[in-house]
């Protein structure tokens, strides 16, 4: 059992639970995931951990409420427990003093990005923060990324907050103006790390995406988070979830990420019933 110590709404659908898991706040690198499950009738369902605090012995999950299990789990409240919470799964980012190094980040994918941010900018990189969403109300985390980077560009579909556009049109600006940098490592829809991963394959520039696939397990059991990368097939919860996002099939999953969809919603549609 997991106690939640606190929740708060950011946005009409993004909520920030802090839970108590001394373990996993430990243990836990950049890039990590767990796998939760609210209770013994739940599914199990992948988030990545916005942030932790060893000495407290608490972990942040951003959730964005899109299906019936992350509405069920944003309804609990401080004092409930969750039933289990495992990880960290899955492997760390590779953080290395680079020089510049552009972080992107899409809704909810700006979340499991700020770890990642805080980590190359503690090793001495020159961080670009470039952050979007479809409005205002889904840019999250702005000021903690504000103090980590040192430059920080938001962007949103309806020019709510920021440059109207999407963050494909920021990187390219800075690439058009010469900017050197090394890496890139992009994480949100999987049709903006795509976008992404197009712009920076014509000029070499090292890019990683994190994949959050269809997982039931999170341990390579089951098979359900196979992907392709690079021709080979490859399970997004024990050899991610980063990968070389010029290696990944990513038309691939997309078919595969609308598997479920006419399920999910008439569970969603039950559920709020």
């Amino acid at each position: 059992m997991a106690l939640i110590k606190f929740i708060q709404q950011l946005s009409p659908a993004v909520y920030r639970l802090t839970v108590a898991a001394p373990e996993i706040a430990r243990k836990h690198r950049p890039g990590q995931f767990i796998m939760l499950r609210i209770d013994g009738n739940g599914e199990r369902i992948p988030l990545t951990v916005a942030d932790k605090n060893p000495e407290a012995g608490a972990i942040d999950l951003i959730v964005q409420t899109v299906g019936k299990t992350t509405y069920q789990l944003c309804r609990l409240k401080a004092g409930d427990n969750i039933k289990d919470i495992a990880g960290p799964l899955g492997r760390p980012t590779a953080i290395e003093k680079l020089g510049a190094v552009a972080v992107i980040g899409g809704g909810i994918g700006i979340a499991p990005l700020y770890p990642i941010a805080v980590g190359f900018q503690k090793a001495g990189n020159d961080v670009i923060s470039i952050l979007g969403a479809r409005g205002r109300d889904l840019l999250i985390l702005t000021e903690k990324f504000a103090a980590f980077s040192s430059e920080l560009i938001l962007t949103t579909d309806d020019g709510s907050a920021g440059a109207q556009g999407f963050v494909t049109n920021a990187l390219q600006k800075l690439l058009d103006a010469g900017r050197d940098i090394k890496k890139v490592i992009a994480i949100g829809p999987l049709i903006m790390m795509k976008a992404v991963a197009e712009l920076t394959r014509p000029r070499g520039i090292p890019t990683v995406v994190s994949l959050n696939s269809l997982m039931i397990d999170g341990t390579g059991m089951c098979g359900c988070c196979r992907t392709t990368i690079g021709g080979r097939v490859q399970f997004a919860c024990v050899h991610g979830p980063e990968f070389d996002g010029h290696l990944v099939d990513f038309d691939a999953l997309l078919r595969r990420a609308n598997t479920y969809k006419d399920i999910e919603q008439k569970r969603l549609a039950k559920y709020l019933g």
